[in-house]
């Protein structure tokens, strides 16, 4: 319970709408992408097919879709439909005015990690699926409706309405499915601690061996599984955190490139540059002066 406990005051629930509407169309397709943050769906008419992470859903007029960050998702209209939605962030991230709803075509994120959202699932230990189901669907009807008829006023008072019932919407679905699983049961998912582990641990040698074993998991399965879910190697994985995690601080930090190298986790100055003109094309001080 402590360790659930930390992670939630590493990751207060925040809501920030980025993009909402009702969505009128006639027969559409949007192709794949990878999420940066949370899209929720209420299909008030019409039916709605959703392919997430290779899996396909089929929705009908009064069902609701959770799309998490970090899926692959594609949507099409089957039919005729009125799907209003939300892109919105949960949690806190002081980037967030920096982040946005990804293109169709856009599935490497790996320059985008800072701005990634941690998903619900890896937070509080929950299994909580693409098919969103509640015990009160016309107050969750009724919220939504709502929040998008504010939020497309463009008013700043109105938005603020609008991020409150986003609060509502969060609220409603995590007391389903804590209910479901008569509470915060423990974890099954092998990997569900890993990218809020890389991000406490920037600044540790961390080796596949021990995140293996801590995933109770041999090395060639824990990798097979993490390469999986992430397209990247775990070590490709982190060192995209690193070097991301270097960019913030040159911008808004006076540290010196050796404290930030040794602040994460590069092993010296010159492993930093190296690592960092590789993923970004600058140097850090080039970064920096940019």
């Amino acid at each position: 319970m402590s360790s659930l406990i930390e992670r939630m005051d590493r990751h207060p629930i925040v809501p920030y709408i980025r993009s909402s509407d009702f969505a009128v169309r006639k027969l559409w397709r949007y192709a794949e992408r990878r999420l940066l943050d949370y899209l929720f769906i209420y299909v008030k008419e019409g039916i709605l097919q959703v392919w997430v992470d290779g899996r396909e859903y089929r929705f009908e007029a009064g069902q609701f879709c959770l799309v998490q960050p970090g899926s692959i998702v594609i949507l099409e209209g089957a039919t005729d439909t009125i799907t209003p939605f939300a892109h919105f962030d949960i949690f806190y991230n002081p980037e967030r005015a920096n982040s946005f709803p990804t293109k169709a075509g856009q599935i490497d994120l790996s320059a985008y990690q800072h701005l990634m959202q941690p998903r619900l699932n890896d937070i509080y230990g929950l299994e909580i699926p693409v098919r969103i189901e509640v015990q009160q669907p016309k107050k969750l009807i009724e919220t939504i409706i709502i929040m998008v008829e504010l939020w497309r006023q463009y008013d700043a008072s109105m938005q603020l309405k609008a991020h409150l019932l986003a609060y509502e919407i969060i609220v409603t679905i995590l007391e389903s499915y804590m209910r479901n699983t008569g509470g915060m049961r423990a974890e099954a998912d092998p990997l569900k601690w890993i990218v809020a582990y890389f991000s406490t641990h920037l600044n540790e040698p961390l080796s596949v061996e021990k995140m293996a074993s801590r995933a109770n998991l041999s090395e060639s399965r824990f990798s097979a599984l993490f390469k999986r879910r992430y397209a990247v190697s775990p070590h490709r994985y982190l060192l995209h955190m690193r070097v991301d995690h270097a960019k913030e601080l040159l911008v808004s930090s006076d540290l010196s490139q050796e404290e930030i190298a040794n602040y994460c986790g590069f092993s010296d100055v010159h492993h930093f540059s190296k690592a960092f003109r590789r993923i970004s094309g600058l140097t850090p001080g080039e970064w920096r002066r940019k």
